[in-house]
Protein backbone atom coordinates (compact mmCIF):
# COMPACT_ATOMS: atom_id res chain seq x y z
CA UNK A 1 0.00 0.00 0.00
CA UNK A 2 1.39 3.24 -0.84
CA UNK A 3 1.63 5.94 1.21
CA UNK A 4 -0.50 8.24 0.24
CA UNK A 5 -3.01 5.49 0.37
CA UNK A 6 -2.88 4.76 3.53
CA UNK A 7 -2.67 8.01 5.01
CA UNK A 8 -5.91 8.63 2.88
CA UNK A 9 -7.32 5.05 4.72
CA UNK A 10 -6.05 6.91 8.38
CA UNK A 11 -8.33 10.24 7.44
CA UNK A 12 -11.31 9.04 5.24
CA UNK A 13 -11.58 5.61 6.98
CA UNK A 14 -12.42 4.35 2.95
CA UNK A 15 -10.10 3.80 0.12
CA UNK A 16 -9.27 6.32 -2.19
CA UNK A 17 -11.35 4.40 -5.08
CA UNK A 18 -13.90 3.66 -2.25
CA UNK A 19 -14.36 7.62 -1.51
CA UNK A 20 -15.03 8.69 -5.21
CA UNK A 21 -17.36 5.94 -5.39
CA UNK A 22 -19.40 7.08 -2.59
CA UNK A 23 -18.91 11.31 -3.70
CA UNK A 24 -20.37 10.17 -7.22
CA UNK A 25 -23.15 8.19 -5.57
CA UNK A 26 -23.91 11.12 -2.92
CA UNK A 27 -24.21 13.45 -6.36
CA UNK A 28 -26.51 11.23 -8.04
CA UNK A 29 -29.01 10.85 -4.97
CA UNK A 30 -29.14 14.60 -5.13
CA UNK A 31 -30.12 14.61 -8.58
CA UNK A 32 -32.37 11.94 -8.08
CA UNK A 33 -34.27 13.80 -5.42
CA UNK A 34 -34.34 16.88 -7.40
CA UNK A 35 -36.31 14.56 -10.22
CA UNK A 36 -35.08 16.12 -13.04
CA UNK A 37 -33.83 13.10 -14.69
CA UNK A 38 -34.20 9.67 -15.40
CA UNK A 39 -32.13 7.14 -13.50
CA UNK A 40 -30.45 6.12 -16.38
CA UNK A 41 -29.14 9.29 -17.35
CA UNK A 42 -28.27 10.41 -13.84
CA UNK A 43 -26.50 6.79 -13.29
CA UNK A 44 -24.02 7.60 -16.86
CA UNK A 45 -23.84 12.04 -15.83
CA UNK A 46 -22.15 10.87 -12.62
CA UNK A 47 -19.69 8.04 -14.34
CA UNK A 48 -21.66 4.68 -14.56
CA UNK A 49 -21.47 2.92 -17.85
CA UNK A 50 -23.74 0.63 -16.58
CA UNK A 51 -27.16 1.43 -15.20
CA UNK A 52 -27.62 -2.03 -13.38
CA UNK A 53 -24.31 -1.52 -11.44
CA UNK A 54 -24.77 1.83 -10.71
CA UNK A 55 -28.63 0.70 -9.03
CA UNK A 56 -26.97 -2.31 -7.08
CA UNK A 57 -24.09 0.13 -5.57
CA UNK A 58 -26.34 2.53 -4.76
CA UNK A 59 -28.51 0.25 -3.00
CA UNK A 60 -25.71 -1.08 -1.02
CA UNK A 61 -25.08 2.51 -0.04
CA UNK A 62 -28.45 4.13 1.13
CA UNK A 63 -30.63 0.91 1.66
CA UNK A 64 -33.27 1.99 -1.30
CA UNK A 65 -33.24 1.22 -4.96
CA UNK A 66 -32.86 4.88 -7.18
CA UNK A 67 -36.17 4.41 -8.67
CA UNK A 68 -37.40 4.41 -5.25
CA UNK A 69 -36.61 8.05 -4.82
CA UNK A 70 -37.26 9.48 -7.60
CA UNK A 71 -39.63 12.25 -7.46
CA UNK A 72 -40.89 12.54 -11.15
Amino acid sequence: MSGFHQHFKEITQLSPLQYQKSLRLMKARQLIQLGEAQVSQIAMQVGYESPSQFSREYKRLFGVSPSSELNI
